[in-house]
């Protein structure tokens, strides 16, 4: 599976959801879940709109980085996940609070 096909999958909360649970990080999912929780999002919303979210507006560096990943990674889909995931967190824990409260998020405040 290519990287674009992956991208394209998680955009389905379904797969979202299923792929979070394949990663088989207790720690990870549980950081979703709780980010996601900010936002009214369930674990498949929050890595849907991750993964749309790192499509859409990760810097070069970060792609750089998803690549390196990858390519050195007995799972490139599951590297590629934790990647996007990781760097979705780290952008949500410095700025989810601009988001408005029991809203879900509009992703805006990512970039």
């Amino acid at each position: 599976m290519n990287l674009g096909t992956l991208l394209a999958r998680l955009e389905s909360e379904a797969d979202a959801g299923e792929a979070i649970g394949a990663l088989g990080d207790i720690v990870l999912y549980q950081q979703v879940a709780d980010t996601g929780a900010l936002f009214d999002e369930t674990p498949g919303e929050y890595v849907a709109g991750a993964a749309m979210r790192f499509a859409a507006s990760a810097a070069d560096e970060d792609w750089l980085g998803l690549i390196a990943a990858v390519e050195q990674a007995e799972d490139p889909g599951k590297a590629a996940l934790g990647r996007i995931l990781r760097w979705a967190l780290a952008r949500d824990g410095r700025d989810g609070a601009d988001c408005a409260e029991g809203t879900a998020c509009t992703c805006t405040h990512a970039g």
